[in-house]
């Protein structure tokens, strides 16, 4: 019992190690989705609707 003790404790430790990282990286996840304040994959850079955008080339300045 203790020979398989002794030969499973890296193993064990790999895992414990690696669920660590896993939470410390979705917090870091989380964290980041509170901070940008949007889902993923939501665009805030769309026009609202009712509101006309114009299009301007570039190298021309629009009029104001």
């Amino acid at each position: 019992m203790e020979k398989q003790r002794k030969r499973h404790r890296p193993a064990l430790w790999g895992m414990m190690i690696g669920g660590i990282f896993a939470a410390i990286i979705f917090l870091a996840y989380l964290a980041n989705l509170a901070v940008r304040g949007n889902e993923p994959g939501e665009d805030t850079s769309a026009v609202e609707p009712g509101i006309e955008a114009e299009e301007v080339e570039p190298g021309t300045e629009a009029e104001e």
